[in-house]
C-alpha cells in the first residue's frame, strides 16, 4: 500500500494565496478607509474651530462696523480680495466675509413698495479655504441692530432683470462699483427668482454707479457713464441719494447666431466684400448704436456674427463696383433670443441710377410674390415690367380663425396636432430658409411647436424638426429650417398644441415660411441702369390686392421704393 506524501498540490497553493491577497487588499481599503475618515474629521474640526473663532469676531463688532473692507456695507471685516490667512497643523487657510443687508418681509419690502427702510438687518456669510485643495465651506448668520432701521446714513438700488419679453431672469450676475468713493465700491451679486436684487446701504453719490448685468449663454446690459463718444447715454450711471430708493431695470436674453451670406445673381459667392452692420438699439442719443460694426465677406461670401444679442441687424453695403439687387429677409434681419438665422445679400454691378421696389401687404407687411411691377417715364423714355421673385409661404387662417386646441375656456383639450395642406414651391431646387409664427410667446402653461416635412412627389411626407431628426421641433419663431429640408418642391408643416391648464390654449395666428428659389429675393425687382430724372411712375398689380400707382418719382444714384398693397 503507497503512502500518500504530506504537503499541498499547485492548486491549493494558488488558491490560498489568492485569498491571503483578497483578505489584505480589504485590511488595506479599509485603513485608508480609516486613515482618509480621519483626516476628514480632522479638517472638519479644524474648519469648524476656526468659523467659530472669526464668526465670533464679527458678532462682536458694533453693528455699524460690521462690514468688509471693499463691500457694502463698508466696515473693517476680510474680503475676498484681503482675506485672513491662518495655518493649522502646517495646514495654510484663507478666511473672508461677505456681508450683506437683508430686507426682511415681516415688516414690508422695498419691492412691494411697503418698506422705505429696507435694510433691516445684516447676514454675515463667513469662508474658510484651504488653500492647498481649494476646498472652501461657508457658514452664515445673521447680525440685528439694537435701534430702528433706517436710510438716513445711505441709499438703495433696487436692480431688476428680465428677458426679451419681460420675464425675469434668475442668476444674472450683478456687478455694482464705484470708483470714486473711498473706499471704492466693487460688489457681485445674483438676481433672485423674480429677477430682483436690492443693495441697501450705499453710499451717497450722484451718476457714479456703474452696473453691469451678465449671464453665461446671455447678452449683457449696463449702465454708461457720458464720454466723449457717447455724451448723453440712454442709461447713465445710477445715483445714490440717502433716504431714496434707485430702481433701474436692465434687459439680457439668450445669445443668437447671425451669417450673412453675400452672393451674385447665380448664387455664387463673393470674398471680400465690406458691409457695415448696424442693430437698432441705443446707448446714446441722438445715434450712438449698441451694436455697429463692419466686416468683409470671407472665402466662403459669408459673414458669421456669432454670439449676437435680439435686435433688428442692417446691412449697409460699402462698395464703389456692387449694389444690392435684394436681400432675403427683405432689407433687414429681425432675430429673437436664443435662435440661428441667416441673411442672404444678391449683389449685381453698381450703375449710376438704380430703383428697388420692394411690395408688401399692408396689413401684414408679408412680401407679395407674383406682383407685376412696371417702371415708365418720358424723360428718359422707360417702360419696363418685372414680376416679384417668390420666398414665402404664409397661412394666417385656420377655418375661420386662430388655430386653437379642441374645447373652449375652462374645458380645452390637452393636446392636439394639426398638419398642413401641401405647398407646391413650383422646383425641386428650393431651399428652405426660416420659420416664423404669431404670437412670438404663449402662455406660460401651454405649448406650440411645429415640424416640416419636404418631398418632390407630394405624396412622402417625413416630419423632422431643427436638428434634422423626428426627436426635436421648432419652438422658437425665426429658427433656421434644417439643411435637411432642401432641394424640394413641396412642403408641409405639422403643429403641436397642449396644455397643462383645461382653461387656456396656445394660439396660432399666422405663420411664415421662408424659401428660396434659385437666387430669387422676396417681393423684390431692381431695376438698374436708369437715367437719372423726376417723372418717373411706377405700377403695382397682385392677384386679389388693388393696384397701385406711384407718380413722380424721382431717380438720382442708388434708390429703394416700398409699396404696400392693400387687398
Amino acid at each position: 500500500m503507497q503512502k500518500k506524501s504530506g504537503g499541498f498540490t499547485l492548486v491549493e497553493v494558488v488558491v490560498s494565496t489568492g485569498i491571503i491577497l483578497m483578505l489584505g487588499l480589504i485590511v488595506m481599503q479599509v485603513y485608508w478607509l480609516i486613515i482618509s475618515q480621519t483626516a476628514y474629521y480632522r479638517e472638519q474640526s479644524v474648519v469648524v474651530s476656526l468659523a467659530d473663532q472669526y464668526m465670533e469676531i464679527a458678532r462682536n463688532l458694533p453693528y455699524s462696523e460690521v462690514g468688509t473692507l471693499s463691500g457694502n456695507p463698508h466696515g473693517n471685516l476680510a474680503d475676498s480680495v484681503n482675506p485672513i490667512t491662518a495655518t493649522v497643523n502646517g495646514t495654510s487657510y484663507q478666511i473672508y466675509y461677505v456681508v450683506n443687508y437683508i430686507d426682511d418681509p415681516a415688516d414690508g419690502t422695498v419691492l412691494a413698495g411697503t418698506d422705505a427702510a429696507p435694510n433691516d438687518y445684516k447676514q454675515v456669510k463667513l469662508y474658510v479655504k484651504n488653500v492647498r485643495t481649494s476646498f472652501t465651506n461657508n457658514f452664515l448668520t445673521s447680525i440685528v441692530p439694537l435701534g430702528l432701521e433706517g436710510l438716513a446714513s445711505g441709499g438703495a438700488l433696487s436692480i431688476k432683470v428680465f428677458n426679451a419679453v419681460g420675464q425675469p431672469v434668475s442668476g444674472a450676475t450683478i456687478r455694482i462699483q464705484n470708483s470714486t468713493l473711498n473706499p471704492v465700491i466693487d460688489l457681485t451679486r445674483l438676481s433672485d427668482a423674480g429677477g430682483n436684487w436690492v443693495e441697501v446701504g450705499l453710499p451717497n453719490s450722484a451718476s457714479s454707479y456703474h452696473i453691469t448685468v451678465t449671464k453665461n449663454g446671455y447678452s449683457f446690459d449696463q449702465t454708461y457713464a457720458p464720454t466723449q463718444y457717447n455724451p448723453n447715454p440712454t442709461k447713465g450711471d445710477a445715483t445714490i441719494s440717502n433716504g431714496q430708493i434707485t430702481q433701474i431695470s436692465f434687459s439680457i436674453d439668450l445669445l443668437s447666431n447671425l451669417t450673412f451670406n453675400v452672393q451674385n445673381q447665380t448664387c455664387g459667392p463673393i470674398t471680400s466684400v465690406p458691409l457695415n452692420i448696424t442693430g437698432s438699439k441705443l446707448i446714446g442719443m441722438p445715434d450712438i448704436l449698441k451694436f455697429n460694426n463692419v466686416y468683409f465677406s470671407d472665402s466662403n461670401g459669408q459673414i458669421l456674427l456669432n454670439n449676437v444679442e435680439w435686435d433688428t441687424y442692417v446691412p449697409t453695403l460699402n462698395s464703389s463696383t456692387l449694389m444690392i439687387y435684394g436681400t432675403s429677409p427683405t432689407q433687414q434681419a429681425t432675430i429673437l433670443p436664443g435662435t440661428n438665422a441667416t441673411f442672404s445679400l444678391i449683389l449685381g454691378p453698381k450703375t449710376t441710377n438704380s430703383l428697388l421696389v420692394i411690395v408688401k401687404d399692408a396689413s401684414t407687411s408679408n412680401v407679395i410674390e407674383g406682383a407685376n411691377v412696371t417702371l415708365t417715364g418720358s424723360n428718359p423714355s422707360t417702360d419696363i415690367s418685372q414680376i416679384t421673385g417668390g420666398s414665402m409661404w404664409s397661412q394666417q387662417d385656420w377655418s375661420g380663425g386662430p388655430l386653437t386646441l379642441p374645447g373652449s375656456a375652462g374645458n380645452y383639450a390637452s393636446s392636439s396636432t394639426f398638419t398642413s395642406e401641401s405647398f407646391d414651391t413650383g422646383t425641386s431646387a428650393s431651399s428652405y430658409t426660416t420659420i416664423a409664427w404669431q404670437p412670438t410667446s404663449q402662455n406660460p402653461a401651454t405649448t406650440l411647436k411645429f415640424q416640416i416635412a419636404i418631398n418632390n412627389d407630394d405624396t412622402t411626407w417625413n416630419f423632422i424638426g431643427p436638428d434634422g431628426t423626428e426627436n426635436t421641433y421648432y419652438t422658437v419663431p425665426g429658427t433656421t429650417i434644417s439643411a435637411a429640408n432642401n432641394n424640394a418642391r413641396y412642403i408641409r408643416y405639422k403643429a403641436f398644441l397642449s396644455t397643462t391648464d383645461s382653461t387656456q390654449t396656445p394660439v396660432l395666428t399666422s405663420i411664415n415660411i421662408n424659401y428660396v428659389s434659385g437666387c430669387f429675393t422676396p417681393g423684390q425687382v431692381m431695376f438698374a441702369g436708369l437715367g437719372a430724372g423726376s417723372n418717373y411712375q411706377v405700377a403695382v398689380s397682385a392677384e386679389g390686392y388693388t393696384t397701385q400707382t406711384i407718380t413722380g418719382i424721382n431717380i438720382s444714384g442708388y434708390n429703394t421704393l416700398q409699396v404696400l398693397m392693400s387687398q
